[in-house]
């Protein structure tokens, strides 16, 4: 009877892991100077990855300044890569990453959006971490171009040693200093409201925004 009980909990345990999304993933982008751009979808703080995951972001529009002129992806061994000229700010948004599922009767969906650069300070995103100045360390967080307040950003260091900071009523934060090299900042939120996502009728939106620079 143990064991049988032991073979339910883990065969439920598998299948609730195919019902819901890998909610512990982001979705980030890296760039170096002008040179082409990586998508990664892991765990940022990972220790090793346990599946590989690359192929889910292959539907991604990955875009400077207009989405409907995406650049075209090519798959690496851990991530894909887009040609973008140029050395502004580049941006990807992908609500395709994972299927959506269903929770407490609730059919739902998640969008991933991301961001490499902090050089413009206007937002391009749905859900976006945006610069008050150019290349500075105070950021808002907007949502449909409105700030989210008492929002939890989570600021990864170079190091890859991570802390929670919080949004103030106007939506901004400060990055603390953590020394050279590159920062990766993740805030999430969610929103009611009907939508078609991979073909499926939604009732709730999960969004999850990044974005990541180098400090020299």
């Amino acid at each position: 009877m143990m064991r049988a009980s032991r073979l339910f909990l883990s065969t439920a345990a598998a299948l609730l892991a195919f019902a819901v999304p890998a909610s512990a993933h982001e979705v980030w982008i890296e760039r170096d100077g002008a040179g082409p751009v990586r998508l990664y979808l892991q765990e940022i703080d990972a220790v090793m990855v346990e599946s590989d995951e690359t192929h889910r972001l292959q539907s991604s529009v990955v875009f400077t300044a207009d989405p409907a002129r995406p650049a075209p992806l090519a798959r690496k061994t851990d991530h894909f890569e887009a040609a973008v000229g140029g050395k502004g700010d580049v941006r990807l948004v992908n609500d395709n990453v994972f299927a959506p599922w269903t929770d407490a009767g609730i059919k739902q969906g998640q969008v991933y959006h991301a961001r490499a650069g902090r050089s413009e300070t206007a937002a391009k995103l749905d859900f976006e971490l945006v610069p008050a100045t150019s290349g500075g360390e105070a950021f808002t967080l907007l949502f449909r171009g409105k700030p989210v307040a008492a929002s939890t950003v989570t600021v990864f260091s170079p190091a890859r040693w991570k802390k929670a900071v919080l949004t103030d009523a106007a939506g901004r934060f400060t990055v603390p200093d953590a020394g050279k090299g590159r920062y990766i900042l993740v805030a999430s939120t969610q929103e009611d409201v009907a939508r078609k996502m991979s073909g499926e009728d939604v009732a709730r939106v999960h969004h999850m925004t990044t974005i990541s620079y180098s400090k020299d």
